[in-house]
Parts: structure tokens; sequence; C-alpha cells
């Protein structure tokens, strides 16, 4: 099943997506944030609270002068170890504690040095974390995609996994722990197990831990892999990313625009916060997941299709900047189109096909309805079995399974077996639809992927001469206007002097040689 498109149009659209993000690599090149700076600092085994429980690699980065800041904070690390002999974790209490001149006449050289043995463990975590994956996908793999992806939401992580095993025991082979309301907006990660959230659970290291040791359980005793999925977006994304690889999570929500476009996170934090958060997720493995369907939420989806493809062009080319190859670049797309929309089914059939045949080695992301859903369960679980029937069809990858209850309640562990029900009786009875037919040339369904095509091409052309910051200023995306210098979190971006180190950004350096275009 293969739609006739412009194979010229597509490879434009990639020059021009790459053109688009030169001017963001280069701000990038030149700054660091606070958040990819307390990710370094957890990486290197900075862990654990100070006063009043704020998170100690918080109050670290918040003792350092700006000219410290401006250096990198492992280099301040790096001089307290060497001066002290200390492991990490105790010679950052020394730092917090000492004053902002503290330890400045320790060489460079000998700071670096002194965080060499730090920086090759917290690489050999990272990879070590990965192997295991790779070793358990191969004795305990799982069936042939689409993968059946459900949330647990309950903002108790012993509530979550109760019901993330029941879930699994169900069919699903992805759980996604989505995070209470506004953790996104937090400049700092909670330490610790939580039990209560709102809308979610907190993403925590300790609560990563459990849901993971949950899910390995439930694993050996159904003889397939259960993947675990949770949210880097938002204030901290370089440092959920670092959690997230040491405790072995397979996919996080990871999108280059998202926190600007629906949390008002400053653009120039976000940009550099996702570039060293998808390095992490580059070398632990981790599957991204971009947030293209969000588009879809706030505006017409037919009149969107364009933007959501442009989004994808772009993702995609941070995404290998960062070093990502196709096969971990999870594009997102949803299936929100009006119900009453005569020919909706195939314009949703159209948008979905065309993504699969311009991103043929990526995981796409297909997300279930949301925005049209009325309350009346019996038409809602129809809807979702469309949206199973157009995932199987177009051969999607991580499908999010539909609740016939949305936009009613938070699911019941009833509501998650019947959309898991509806999906697998679907993709078992279709498995092979797309393999039998094919698009009738000048058809509707052809006519419509070659629309969204081209106006995908003119966001791009548009975007590519105003820039991309000027134009999510301008609202070429989802309708929303972001100011470049404007958002929460502005004041934690800052630019590198000549004497700046991420360590881990060297040691990640050379995969970006590998990365699988």
């Amino acid at each position: 099943m293969e739609l006739r498109i412009d194979s010229g149009v597509v490879a434009d659209s990639r020059r021009m997506a790459a053109a688009i993000v030169d001017p963001v690599s280069a701000f990038i090149a030149r700054h660091s944030t606070v958040s990819v700076e307390r990710a370094v600092l957890r990486l290197l085994g900075v862990g654990g609270t100070g006063g009043d429980d704020v998170p100690l690699a918080n109050l670290v980065v918040e003792s350092l002068s700006r000219r410290d800041l401006a250096a990198g904070a492992a280099l301040r690390l790096g001089a307290a170890i060497a001066e002290t002999g200390a492991e990490p974790e105790a010679a950052a209490r020394l730092l917090v504690g000492q004053a902002e001149d503290a330890f400045e006449g320790v060489p460079e050289e000998a700071a670096r040095a002194a965080l060499a043995p730090h920086v090759e463990r917290g690489v050999a975590r990272i990879a070590g974390r990965r192997t295991e994956r790779d070793a358990l996908l191969a004795r305990l793999p799982q069936t042939a995609p689409p993968l059946l992806y459900v949330i647990v939401a309950s903002g108790n992580i012993f509530e979550d996994r109760t019901a993330a095993v029941a879930a699994a025991e169900a069919g699903a082979q992805i759980i996604a722990v989505i995070r209470s309301t506004g953790q996104s907006l937090l400049d700092f990660v909670p330490e610790g197990s939580t039990t209560e959230g709102f809308g979610g659970t907190y993403a925590t290291q300790a609560n990563f831990r459990i849901m993971r040791e949950a899910l390995d359980e439930v694993s050996e005793r159904l003889g397939r892999y259960v993947m675990l999925t949770n949210y880097a977006s938002g204030l901290c994304m370089p440092e959920i990313a670092a959690l997230a690889a040491v405790e072995r999570l397979d996919m996080l929500l990871n999108d280059s625009m998202y926190g600007i476009l629906f949390r008002d996170i400053n653009m120039k934090r976000t940009f550099v916060d996702q570039h060293f958060s998808r390095m992490l997720n580059a070398r632990a493995g981790i599957i991204i997941n971009t947030g293209e369907d969000n588009y879809l939420t706030t505006a017409d989806a037919v009149e969107q299709a364009p933007a959501v493809l442009a989004s994808q062009f772009i993702n995609e080319e941070f995404a290998h900047r960062a070093g990502l190859p196709d096969a971990q670049i999870g594009l997102g797309d949803a299936y929100e189109i009006d119900p009453g929309l005569e020919d909706g089914f195939l314009f949703a059939l159209a948008q979905a096909q065309l993504a699969r045949q311009i991103f043929p080695q990526a995981p796409l992301k297909y997300m279930p309805p949301t925005k049209h859903m009325t309350g009346d369960i019996f038409k809602g679980h129809l809807i979702d079995a469309l949206f199973n029937l157009t995932s199987v069809t177009t051969k999607q990858t991580i499908h999010l399974c539909g609740m016939l209850t949305e936009a009613i309640h938070t699911p019941f562990l009833g509501d998650r077996a019947l959309a898991l029900e509806n999906a697998r009786y679907v993709m078992n009875t279709a498995r092979h639809l797309g393999d039998e037919i094919e698009f009738r040339s000048g058809g509707i369904v052809e006519r419509r992927a070659q629309e969204v095509l081209r106006g995908a091409h003119a966001v791009l052309e548009r975007v590519a001469q105003r820039g991309l910051m000027e134009s999510i200023a301008a609202g070429d995306f989802a309708d929303v206007k972001r100011s470049p210098d404007g958002g929460r979190g502005f004041d934690g971006v800052f630019e590198r002097d000549a004497r700046y180190w991420n360590p881990f950004e060297e040691a990640l350096q050379p995969a970006l040689s590998g990365a699988a275009r």
C-alpha cells in the first residue's frame, strides 16, 4: 500500500528543515542552562537533597557565581574533588557550604582529571542499563507492532504500579505514567516516591525504579518485555532524561517545541535542553515520543495537518543532530478528525500513511481521539475502532489505546481492559490489510496526502525564510504565539565562556557520527 507522492518535495522539505535548524544549533552550541548543569551533576553522582529538602543538584547550581556557571558546574565540582578527595555527593555538599571563591586555586587540568573516573562511571552505567534492555528484549520479545500503550495516572505511584501490572496482564505492551499536572513547570525534580498528585504522578527517580521493577517482574511472568514511558518535557528535561537513562526507561516524551507551545516554557531554554536530553536518550537507547498530536487538540486536524508534518521534519532534524538514529525517533500524530466530516476516515488514513512513507524507519507514535469525544461511550468505542484500523493498516509502531470513557473520568481498570480488547481484535482481524490494498491513483486518499505534503513544504519554506524562533512568535505552529525571550525559565539560560566544559557532552559526542539518517 503505497501513496504516489513527490520524492523531490520530500527531499527538499528535509533540506529546508536542516536550514531551519542550523541557526538554532549554533545558538545551542554557545549556551547552556541550569537544568543541563544539574543533569551533569546528577550523572556524576550528585543525588539526594540539602536543606528544606531541596535537591542537592539545585543547591550546587544556585551556589555558583554567574562566572563559574558559564564555565560549567562540572569544573567547580571537579575542583572540590581534586582538593578534598571526596566523592561527588560529599564534594557537592562542600560547595554549597563554601564561599563562591572556594577551590578557585585548583588548576582546570586537575579538576578535569579528578572527574574523569566519575564521568566514565556515569557513561558506563547508562550503557549497562541499555545492555540489560537489549538482553531482556532478546529473551522476552514483544509481539508485532502496533505496540499497545496505555496510561496510568492516579497520583499514587503504588496504585499506579497495581494498575500497570493489570494493564500488562490485559495485553498492554507499553505503560506510560503520566505526570502530575504542572510538574513540567517545576524547576526541580522531586525526591523520593510520591503518593499524591493531581491528574498524574510525579516523575522522580524513586518512582521510575518502583515502576521498572514491577514491569520487569510482570514481563518475566508473561514472557514478553513490557516497556515503560514517562515525560521529559518541561524545565527539567535533561535531568529527567538522565534519571530515565539510569533507571532503564524505554521511552520518553521529548519534543523540541512542545514545552514552548503548550507550557509557555522559554524557547531558548527548551532548544538547549532538548539537545542534551536527546544526546542522553541516544546513548541510553531510549525512544523519544514527539508531541505533534497536541497541535490537533488546539486547532482543526484538517487545517493543521501540514504543520504537523512540517514539525515532524523539524523534530527529525533536531533528533539527528543529537545523535538519535531513526529507530529511536517516535514522531507523533493523532486521530483527531471530526467524526462528522465526510470521508474523515480517508483523510486520517492519508495522513498516517504519508508519515509512514516519509519516515519509514521511525517508530511512529499514534495518539487516539480525544478532542471530539463527547461522553457517548458507544460512539467513542466505535471511533476508537476506526483509529485502531487506521493504525494497523498504515503500520504505526507506538499505539496509545483510546478510552471509551475519554472526557468522562480517569480510566478505570475495566476501561483500559476494553480499550485493549478493542485494539487487539481490530489489529488481529486486519493485521495485513495494508499489504492487500492499494490507493486509487488520483483518489481522495492520494490527493489528500499530496495536499498535506505540499502544505508542509510551504510551511517549512516560510519558516526557513523567517527563522524558527520568529515563526513560533508569529504563531505558525498550533496557532500559538510565544516570544523568544518570554516564557518560563528564560533566566536559566546562559552563554558559555571559553572555559566551558560539559564532560558528558564530550563523552557522548562520538555517538553523533553513528546516527542513522
